[in-house]
């Protein structure tokens, strides 16, 4: 019996010291075959490691960030939201196509319109006016003129019309036709103010005749321009035309006096 147990455990030791020498043996084998470089792979690989775990920090301190920023991103959609429904109530009135140029006319300061202090001084020391001069008087009208106005019609005021005089018009329209009174009044105004040596020979006696009917009793010290300077782009003297000149007029935006042979429409300003 003895000796039984004795053969067991001796097997059992045996059994183990072959186990060891065959994982020494996997393990000489396995250095045999990578040689040297097993440490530099590993020590790539912790690196790589290292450098994903700082990526992952940093995507949960970007969410934790966003995340404290949502109730104010809330507020700010709302601000926009409140501000936007204010600018759609505010462009009803206000015609699509309006330009920069157009919208500058409002802001424009009047220094184009103002005298030139040493031509008065020298045309005061004339006997008499030269024809190609600009009469001191001219000048003195053109002093503290501002800009066109750009007095917009409501959609109110447009639906007091009747039927009759309203006819298919439209508030864009309309308003887009304001818009372009305002430049012709606005060119009208550059033309009676820019001295002779900025013209052209070709235009010289129109501004001439600008000049003398600026100083027609009605029209002086008023933004004004000719029937015949009506082209466009949105104001054409077509039926449509005239019905929105009639609009107008009714309003009380423009009025018209004759002079010579040429009708004048003149601009009026909001009371």
């Amino acid at each position: 019996m003895e000796a039984k147990e004795a053969g067991s455990s001796l097997e059992s030791i045996i059994l183990s010291f072959n186990t060891q020498i065959s994982d020494l043996q996997e393990l000489i084998i396995a250095r045999n075959m990578y040689p040297g470089s097993s440490i530099a792979d590993l020590t790539a690989i912790d690196a790589a490691v290292k450098a994903m775990e700082l990526q992952i920090q940093s995507i949960k301190d970007t969410v934790r960030e966003e995340s404290l920023a949502l109730p104010k991103a809330k507020k700010l959609i709302e601000a926009s939201l409140k501000q936007q429904k204010k600018l759609q109530e505010m462009a009803i009135h206000v015609p699509s196509h309006l330009t920069v140029k157009t919208m500058a006319l409002q802001s424009d300061s009047n220094d184009h319109l103002q005298p030139d202090p040493s031509k008065d001084n020298n045309m005061s020391s004339l006997g008499s006016l030269k024809i190609d001069e600009e009469p001191a008087v001219l000048a003195k009208e053109k002093k503290g003129r501002g800009p066109p106005p750009l007095w917009y019609i409501s959609g109110d005021e447009l639906a007091s019309l009747s039927s009759y005089m309203r006819g298919r018009l439209t508030l864009e329209k309309v308003n887009a036709a304001v818009t372009d009174m305002a430049a012709y009044a606005e060119s009208t105004a550059q033309l009676i103010s820019a001295p002779k040596k900025k013209l052209p020979e070709s235009v010289w006696e129109r501004a001439l005749e600008l000049r003398d009917i600026a100083m027609t009793e009605g029209v002086k010290g008023k933004h004004f321009f000719l029937e015949s300077d009506i082209k466009g782009p949105s104001l054409k003297l077509d039926n449509t035309g005239k019905a929105i000149l009639t609009v107008l007029r009714h309003l009380g935006r423009i009025s018209e006096i004759r002079v010579g042979h040429n009708r004048v429409i003149i601009l009026s300003k909001p009371q």
